[in-house]
Order: C-alpha cells, then structure tokens, then sequence
C-alpha cells in the first residue's frame, strides 16, 4: 500500500468537505430574504437524496418488475401517511412477495 498516497486523499477529501460547508458560511454573512433563493435552497436536500435514491430503486432486485411493484407500494403508503418503518417494511415486503409468486410461476 502506498500510505502517503492514501493519506494524500483523505487530506484532500477532508479540505473539499470542508471547503463546501464552510463557503457559505463565509459568503453569505446576513439573513437571505428572496422568496427564491430561500425556498430553493430548501428544497435542495430533497431533490438531491431523490435524484440519488430513485435509480436505486429499480435496480436494486433481481427483477424490474418487483422493483416496480415495490416502488407503487411505498408511493401508496407514504401517500397514506405511513411512517418511515413502516414504508420501507411494507415495500421490502411487496418486493419479497412478487420475487417468490415470480420465482414460483417461472
């Protein structure tokens, strides 16, 4: 292993995360008061854990299809107001039981 290499990219990891959170401290000293830029960037986190969460999802099983069905079920009941556990058990639940009724019928 090359040690001062790896050291060399952690060093670095840790100065781009750092310089990420700390800009904005820096730039923006006084409260932002645009309707716009205030509600944007509240809707970021959102946007990028989707962007990054939603691929996942249908690539996640052996089988589009359960993915499928087990992306409508979490949809229906996070639009029911489930609970988190709740929503993630219910689907992994879906996608089990559509992955065995397939393997049983295949």
């Amino acid at each position: 292993m090359n040690y001062p290499r790896i050291l060399i990219c952690i060093f670095l990891m840790a100065l781009v995360t750092y310089v990420i959170r700390m800009l904005p401290l820096a730039v923006f000293r006084k409260k932002i008061h645009n309707r716009f830029i205030r509600s944007f960037l509240a809707y970021v986190p959102y946007a990028v854990l989707a962007a990054m969460t939603f691929p996942e999802i249908l690539y996640s099983t052996g089988n589009p299809y359960s993915a499928v069905f087990g992306l409508a079920a979490a949809l229906v009941l996070a639009y029911r107001d489930k609970g988190l556990l709740t929503v993630a058990l219910g689907s992994t639940a879906v996608v089990f039981v559509v992955e065995q009724v397939m393997n049983f019928f295949s």
